[in-house]
């Protein structure tokens, strides 16, 4: 015997680049992924990490109660340069630091009480998906390797940048979220 399975609810969403409230339409029919940004696991989280989580853990929440199927991606960025000065300051290896403060966050986000997502990957897991991925970017003329071998990301060269926050390229201020570097272009 099979039960046949309730449609989704239907969830009206203001869209961020028309600023309406519109009918939200997944790509397939009752399912819907989505990706949060986890931790750098380099020490304890703060209130942003855990206010990030639990902003995606009520999307998530909501998503299944609404009756979508729903695949949640949080990663942890697991090498980083903090993770490695963070593993001398502590005598460890960049990789039991990165471990160590995983555990610590998994902690903390069930003492919060919020629900497993569906993958928790991390970085380290990827390298060579997210290499072919900036190789592509950098093929596209959209990012380019600074003298110093950093690869960073031309803005100017992006069409679509800031579509979603409404703000043009020369209306934004040089070092008022990033410091200014002479390699920038």
């Amino acid at each position: 015997m099979t039960v046949a399975s309730k449609a989704p609810r239907e969830i009206r969403i203001t869209n961020t680049m028309t600023g309406k409230k519109e009918i939200f339409v997944p790509h397939a029919p009752g399912k819907v992924s989505f990706y949060s940004c986890g931790p750098t696991v380099y020490g304890l989280i703060h209130i942003g990490n855990l206010r990030g989580g639990l902003v995606a853990d009520l999307t998530f929440r909501y998503l299944k109660r609404a009756g979508y199927e729903v695949n949640y991606v949080r990663n942890y960025t697991d090498v980083d340069d903090k993770i490695i000065k963070k593993g001398r300051e502590e005598g460890l290896a960049p990789e039991e630091v990165a471990k160590k403060y995983t555990i610590e966050a998994e902690r903390d986000y069930a003492m919060a009480g919020m629900l497993e997502p569906t993958h928790k990957p991390s970085v380290t897991t990827h390298i060579s998906e997210i290499i072919a991925l900036i190789q592509r970017i950098i093929a596209n003329g959209v990012a380019y390797v600074a003298p110093d071998g950093e690869v960073l990301f031309e803005i100017n060269r992006f069409p679509g940048y800031g579509k979603l926050s409404h703000k043009q390229i020369d209306e934004l201020v040089a070092g008022a979220r990033v410091e200014i570097s002479d390699k920038k272009r």
